[in-house]
């Protein structure tokens, strides 16, 4: 067979267009269905001319694994469960987090299910219907709290997690996360230079680790460079049009800020409506500086400063964390973290 040429699939005498399984593709390709799941499991074994034909086969008839059989065979479902908020859905984190934990799994047994999960209802329904179902073999989290529940229910119960976030209760457990303190830290000397001293963070809410680690860098940016914290009672889980009206008045004080750190790139749109509905400009009279991960804010307005989050690498690290750890590799070796990209 020529690499690359298309096989014509018939389909049986006498059947009808059921599920294929592995004794259909055995059938078209004149194979022992042994054979045929071991290509698939790409067996070192089997020929990769031999792999490659089961394969096209196997696309060509759309065929898909029956989990019900799998989970009767291996007592596995071969799922990984993402629990994602989906609150305030502008930027892409999502797609992004979605499309590298996708990259990772493809051409493996492995298949996501997204779970949505909105942070105003109890973040533990959905991690409980889990391990209750047995509907996974490996769970990836975010919004993680220091001590968080969710963490200590997946690490007791024994199921194969991975976080997006670190939690600070003496818990070991795999992870990727993005380096807040950096970004907090470099933002605020980013805007001392170009003059700023009055400076305001649009920041996480307290209950999630890492408005700990922004807070911290932010603070240390300001001792550093002598610069003052200007209060927003707000943070970037506020409704967008509360956002944007805290600014504008703000902005529109006696106590307005000449530079403000935003820690939602989707927040910094708001941010920006409601310093321009007070008559200001980025840029001009105040800095802005944000997270964002798609480089979507400088076509909104080219002075916002911004600082990329890889959301799509946490993705496949957080991938590849989990399925390791599903593998019984140890948590201590599967945590990692990522720095801040500056557009300036």
């Amino acid at each position: 067979m020529k690499k690359g040429k298309a096989i014509e699939v018939r389909r049986p005498a006498g059947t009808t267009a059921e599920r294929p399984t592995l004794k259909t593709i055995a059938y078209m390709t004149g194979l022992g269905i042994t054979t045929i799941s071991r290509a698939l499991k790409d067996a070192p074994d089997i020929g990769a001319d031999t792999k490659e034909r089961v394969r096209m086969v196997a696309r060509q008839l759309g065929y898909q694994p029956n989990r019900a059989g799998v989970r009767l065979r291996t007592g596995k479902t071969n799922v990984i469960a993402l629990v994602l908020s989906i609150d305030e859905e502008i930027m892409g984190f999502s797609s992004q987090m979605v499309f590298g934990i996708s990259e990772v799994l493809t051409g493996t047994p492995y298949h996501i299910v997204v779970t949505p999960h909105s942070h105003s209802k109890d973040p533990m329904l959905p991690v409980r219907y889990i391990l209750d179902t047995g509907s996974a073999d490996g769970v990836i989290i975010s919004r993680i709290e220091p001590d968080d529940a969710r963490v200590r229910l997946l690490s007791e119960q024994s199921m194969p997690f991975a976080t997006h976030g670190r939690t600070d209760a003496g818990l070991v457990h795999p992870y990727h996360d993005f380096d807040n303190e950096a970004f907090a830290h470099q933002a605020v000397a980013r805007l001392v230079r170009r003059g700023r001293r009055r400076i305001a963070l649009l920041q996480p809410p307290s209950k999630l680790s890492y408005y700990t680690h922004t807070r911290a860098g932010f603070v240390k940016g300001l001792r550093e460079h002598g610069a003052k914290e200007v209060p927003l009672g707000l943070n970037i889980d506020a409704p967008l049009q509360d956002i944007r009206d805290a600014i504008e008045a703000l902005m529109r004080s006696d106590d307005a800020p000449d530079g403000i750190v935003s820690s939602s790139g989707s927040a910094t749109i708001a941010v920006n409506a409601g310093i321009e509905a007070a008559g200001k400009r980025v840029g001009r009279d105040i800095d802005l500086v944000s997270k964002e991960s798609a480089p979507i804010l400088k076509w909104i307005r080219p002075e916002i400063i911004t600082a990329f989050e890889d959301v799509r690498h946490a993705g496949r690290e957080l991938a590849k964390s989990v399925i390791a750890r599903i593998d019984g590799i140890a948590p201590e070796h599967l945590q990692s973290m990522s720095e801040p990209v500056w557009s300036d």
